[in-house]
């Protein structure tokens, strides 16, 4: 990770919410899941933060670096529909080693829909994919 890293850098990003990202779109196999309101779901919102985080990170990481979500405190304010554009502002507040902590906040145009705080770890591709690999091998033993 570069130097270039600091508590105070921020990044915005706009996204146009698409129906295949709403609540029923995230377990179409559960009824309970299916039949709700066709709205930006929580989950999508979350990985969407996480999104505009890792493009926040991507300039200051060295060549075979990546991210990886570790921790979540997001509040889902407010419905958005399919087609509005959200709009997420991320703030790096702390650098600790590899941990990166960021303040997250999300709008729809007409209402803050969400916000709070997100930590991503900072990983060589290399030796994660390996543990990655050597659990899948575990994997396999037990199935």
């Amino acid at each position: 990770m570069k130097a270039t890293l600091k508590p105070g850098l921020t990044h915005r990003f706009a996204y146009k919410v698409p129906e295949n990202k709403t609540v029923p779109y995230t377990y179409p196999e559960s009824p309970e899941i299916s039949s709700m309101p066709k709205v930006f779901a929580t989950g999508f919102m979350i990985v969407l933060m996480e999104w505009v985080c890792t493009q926040l990170l991507a300039p200051h990481l060295d060549p075979g670096e990546g991210s990886l979500g570790v921790h979540v405190d997001v509040s889902h304010l407010a419905a958005t529909l399919p087609g509005q554009t959200v709009t997420v502002d991320a703030e790096c507040i702390e650098v600790a080693g590899p941990r990166v902590t960021f303040k997250v906040r999300a709008h729809d145009g007409l209402d803050l829909i969400g916000e709070g705080r997100h930590e991503r770890f900072v990983v060589l591709w290399d030796k994660f994919n390996a543990r990655v690999a050597a659990k899948a091998a575990k994997v396999k033993e037990f199935a």
